[in-house]
């Protein structure tokens, strides 16, 4: 019984599966407060250039 605690005192492989959940989180966080961030800036540049194209003025060929 004494092997066996000692042998899971030692092991690590679940510390390495916390760390990577943990980084994971991390990353996965970080993408969305940058899409969060973005997201306002893109929408208004949609409505803008929605704006420009539809009070764009077209040319037929045969006025030019």
């Amino acid at each position: 019984m004494t092997k066996f605690i000692n042998t899971f005192a030692r092991d690590e492989d679940g510390a390495v599966t916390v760390d990577w959940v943990v980084l994971t989180a991390a990353i996965v966080g970080l993408g969305i407060a940058v899409l969060a961030s973005v997201r306002s800036g893109a929408t208004d540049l949609a409505g803008e250039i929605q704006t420009e194209l539809t009070n764009a003025d077209i040319t037929s060929p045969s006025g030019l």
